[in-house]
């Protein structure tokens, strides 16, 4: 089966961000094309929570599977520099449907000034491209990992993002590989 993966901004995201994205995308996924759609998305109107001051990524996540109705193999990131939750937790970095073709990440909580320190690019980077292998994992059917290295193991805070790798383990490797994608080794 061939896979692809588009990236889409949701709102206003740099396109340097999203060339860096892809980059760390195409570096994890290997031979999976990884392409940046051209147009960005606009926010739903819908998936604001005034009560929160967030977004709904779940909203957001429909309104992204109305748009692109692709087959299962494409895979369609969203990024989206706002404040994201689902209504059971707080906030998220992302979400995505199980197995699905559509995913969401956002870069509000990924950028070291949201948590008082001084701004670190790579740093980031390096947490955005987690948050998207991740989401991108579960969109290929995985779930949470307990391996805590690896880039499938939930992230509870932005320490535990630091904390993992970009790359899967070799059990979501291995799981990745009977559907047919190769990624790379860590």
């Amino acid at each position: 089966m061939k896979y692809k993966i588009f990236l889409i901004s949701i709102g206003d995201v740099q396109e340097t961000i999203l060339n860096e994205i892809s980059s760390g995308l195409q570096e994890v996924f290997g031979t999976i094309s990884v392409s940046i759609l051209p147009r960005s998305v606009s926010l739903p109107k819908s998936s604001f929570n005034s009560y929160r001051q967030q977004y709904n990524s779940s909203v957001i996540l429909d309104h992204l599977q109305k748009l692109f109705n692709f087959p299962t193999q494409t895979k369609v990131l969203g990024i989206a520099n706002v404040d994201l939750y689902v209504p059971e937790l707080n906030f998220v970095f992302g979400e995505a449907l199980l197995g699905g073709n559509v995913a969401v990440i956002s870069l509000k909580r990924l950028f070291p000034e949201f948590y008082g320190h001084s701004p670190n690019h790579e740093l980031f980077v390096s947490r955005a491209i987690k948050e998207a292998v991740h989401e991108l994992g579960h969109s290929f059917g995985l779930s949470h990992c307990e391996n805590k290295r690896c880039v499938m193991h939930f992230s509870n805070s932005i320490l535990d993002t630091d904390a993992k790798e970009k790359y899967f383990c070799s059990q979501c490797k291995s799981k990745l590989y009977l559907l047919g994608v190769n990624v790379a080794q860590s």
